[in-house]
């Protein structure tokens, strides 16, 4: 079946356009001249040319590209009229214009557009996009009026907000109203019922039918993102297709007329827009999804990919930030696969397996490669298990969606929503059970460095498959050939990197270390051995890269695990080694989400020892003390300047100090406290090299070596320069995981060995 692509250049020059003015706003006035000269040349042309529908669509593309730089030129100028409150403590009003998301930071963030913005108590009438994180509480909702008070700080190019609004105050001056009060009174009595049932399941199901992810944990979002299961955290174009479809099948029970089908389905398909909030986000998959299926319910699928081009190049003009965004590129793969990809892959598997099979099977693999080398740009992972986990998941996840929906919609019913949202929890609870045990299996996902690099080849691996599980080109041998040597290629490396990093990772890893700083992106964990005994400082931000690094350096048990405080960065890979660890030393946690990590632990096995200043034991010929916090500290709120300071001392280790997230005020407090004393071979480097550091701990150490954790090209800029000159004025060297990789420390002869990865010492 022939595929109408014409209007595929359209949409590419509306994207094209949108990233340059988004990027370089100063180019969107040109844009914009540019845009309107090739309407008035293309238009000339087309009066005198027979060949009309050429010219057409150029006068299209050219509108398209005008009307999307107009909108970047109206919303710079709010950009620059906020620019001039960076740093510096506002208050503002405005109306929320998105749901609200749960950041890793425990703040509840939310788009606001502005009505009045100033110093405190001096506000003048202004409107601008801004981003503001608030203390988790109620009333937060789409249409709801706020007045915050906090310290601004202008977002980088390419972001829709002009301004992010870190909240030290917050109030709900006018809850939402309407339609959007009704709809946010149904979300929140469907997300109370939905936590009174157990887990797994309770946290996800709202997310699977309304798109409200607050519920849902850290370590389930994990392994939903490993086992490639993610999209259905939130709502997305399958949430969307399933309501339309699920609507169009129940009409067509009922004998309804095709058209009166599609007109309910999209009647539907809005209800649902308005319940879950109708934030850019949720549109965007909602035109998407709305689009692909329309075409295959009229029974015109050659004119998707058409539809699919138009539909996006609406959104960007009327959203021109959403080029940028990895949701909005992977939302545009994932329709084009259905379309133009997967009827290719079905017609190709079905030639070893019943048609319907192929199908199931082709959709979750089209999407898969179509969307590969989108998240190979951007993110440090790729699943090698999501064909497989989606195939397990997807049939739970139309029942999960429509009848949670329902129960949603049953909030005034109390016993019916009941018994629906108890019925949407077992598909919720297989879901959840298939993201953590297919996250789990070895080799669950692959680690690549994020890039243009890395995206071209997994780009080349997904074409090379699509070519040999699709079967076409039969004219062509050719090209059969070379995308089979490629897949060879890719399977021959691939068996290799498993090998080398499973059965015979331990064979890269030299003998006689004491201690290994990990290279697990932005974060911390560092390995202490002594006597075959072993200790773990903090568990970086992902399981995978942490199980990685464990693997290699031939660790299978814990004898101590450390967690110095509770930030995402530092036991966000604890799921590595749940199960694992014999003693638990912790920090003061500081939320229940902190107490109920310890609880998992010491549920697995572990004993919890909370850490004080003064606590000391031995780790095989090495003995270990606590430094901070002091048992009744009380001049810090927990996290970072109660970070779990301990040295490691005697045997084979060198003396050394880990100092976790201190402060430069809590490593002032903890100097003045004199429980650091002598010489320090080894420090790790606190808070990962940022600025917030006090000279005088450093130099009182006086340490040969500092190690820091710290993620390639990481957005905070760590280690800071001021930081690194510090550490050489006191005589130490640096040693970063971003540079070095993992950084492996033993002592031979009293003198320090050191070997890194990736670069010499």
């Amino acid at each position: 079946m022939r595929r109408d692509l014409r209007l595929l250049p359209i949409a590419g020059a509306a994207w094209a356009i949108a990233l340059i003015c988004v990027f370089a706003p100063g180019a969107a006035w040109g844009s914009v001249i540019a845009g309107s000269s090739g309407v008035l040349l293309c238009g000339g042309m087309l009066r005198r040319r027979r060949v009309a529908s050429v010219w057409g669509l150029l006068v299209v593309a050219c509108a398209a590209a005008t009307a999307v730089s107009i909108t970047c030129v109206a919303a710079e100028a709010s950009r620059d009229a906020a620019a001039a409150w960076d740093g510096r403590v506002i208050e503002a009003t405005g109306e929320i214009v998105s749901s609200a998301s749960l950041g890793r930071d425990g703040r509840l963030w939310v788009e606001v557009q502005t009505i009045a913005i100033g110093p405190p108590g001096a506000l003048r009438p202004a409107s601008a996009p801004v981003r503001i994180g608030v203390e988790p509480d109620e009333g937060f909702d789409l249409g709801a009026s706020v007045r915050v008070t906090g310290e601004a700080e202008v977002t980088d190019v390419g972001e829709r907000a002009a301004l992010v609004v870190f909240a030290n105050t917050a109030t709900v001056e006018r809850p939402a109203a309407g339609v959007f009060a009704v709809a946010a009174g149904l979300r929140h009595s469907f997300v109370e019922r939905s936590l009174g049932l157990p887990e797994p399941g309770a946290g996800l199901l709202p997310g699977l039918a309304v798109g409200d992810t607050r519920a849902v944990s850290t370590e389930l979002n994990d392994a939903m993102r490993t086992s490639g299961l993610s999209h259905l955290t939130a709502v997305s174009g399958a949430n969307c297709a399933i309501v339309v479809g699920a609507v169009f099948w129940l009409t067509g029970l009922c004998g309804a007329t095709r058209g009166f089908r599609i007109a309910l389905a999209a009647i539907a398909l809005v209800g649902f827009v308005v319940l879950v909030t109708p934030e850019p986000s949720v549109i965007r998959a909602a035109v998407m999804a709305g689009v692909a299926m329309t075409a295959v319910l009229v029974g015109r699928p050659s004119a998707g990919a058409g539809m699919l081009a138009l539909s996006a190049t609406g959104i960007l003009i009327a959203d021109p930030w959403l080029a940028a965004t990895a949701g909005f590129a992977l939302s545009v793969a994932a329709s084009g696969a259905l379309i133009l990809l997967a009827p290719a892959l079905a017609r190709g598997l079905g030639r070893w397996m019943p048609a319907s099979l192929a199908l199931a099977i082709a959709v979750p693999i089209a999407a898969q490669l179509a969307c590969g080398p989108i998240i190979a740009l951007f993110a440090e992972q790729q699943s090698l298990i999501g064909v497989a986990a989606n195939l397990l998941a997807a049939p739970a996840a139309p029942i999960a969606t429509v009848i949670g929906l329902l129960a949603c919609l049953s909030a005034p019913v109390p016993p019916l929503a009941d018994l629906l949202a108890a019925s949407a929890w077992l598909p919720a609870a297989w879901i959840a059970m298939t993201a953590e045990v297919s996250a789990r299996l070895p080799f669950a996902e692959v680690l690549v460095p994020p890039g243009l690099l890395t995206a071209a080849l997994v780009a080349v691996v997904s074409a090379a498959v699509a070519v040999v599980l699709g079967g076409g080109l039969r004219r062509m041998p050719f090209v059969r050939g070379a995308a089979s040597t490629v897949l060879a290629i890719a399977l021959a490396l691939g068996a290799s990197h498993l090998v080398l990093s499973g059965p015979l990772s331990t064979m890269n890893t030299p003998e006689g270390w004491s201690i290994a700083m990990c290279d697990i992106g932005q974060g911390d964990a560092v390995v202490v051995r002594s006597a075959q005994r072993v200790a773990l400082i903090d568990t970086g931000p992902d399981p995978a890269p942490l199980d990685g690094c464990l693997r290699a350096l031939g660790v299978d048990r814990l004898d101590i695990l450390v967690l110095t405080h509770f930030d995402l960065d530092h036991v966000g890979g604890v799921d590595a080694v749940q199960g694992r660890a014999e003693v638990v030393l912790h920090g003061p946690p500081g939320e229940p989400d902190d107490q109920a990590m310890l609880d998992r632990l010491q549920q697995s096995g572990a004993h919890l020892v909370a850490a004080s200043a003064g606590l000391r034991g031995m780790l095989g010929e090495s003995s270990w003390r606590v430094l901070w916090p002091a048992r009744d500290e009380r001049a810090f709120p927990p996290g970072n300047d109660l970070s779990v300071v301990v040295e490691f001392d005697g045997g084979d280790v060198p003396r050394s100090l880990f100092l976790g997230d201190l402060s430069a005020e809590a490593q002032s407090a903890l100097v003045r406290s004199a429980r650091v004393s002598g010489v320090y071979p080894v420090v790790k480097v606190s808070h990962h090299g940022s600025a917030d550091q006090d000279p005088a701990l450093y130099a009182e150490a006086r340490a040969t070596i500092g190690l820091i954790g710290v993620g390639a090209e990481n957005d905070y800029g760590h280690p800071r320069a001021e930081t690194l000159a510090m550490l050489d004025a006191a005589g130490t060297r640096a040693f970063r995981t971003d540079q070095q990789g993992r950084v492996l420390v033993a002592l031979r002869d009293g003198e320090l060995d050191v070997w890194t990865e990736k670069q010499p010492p």
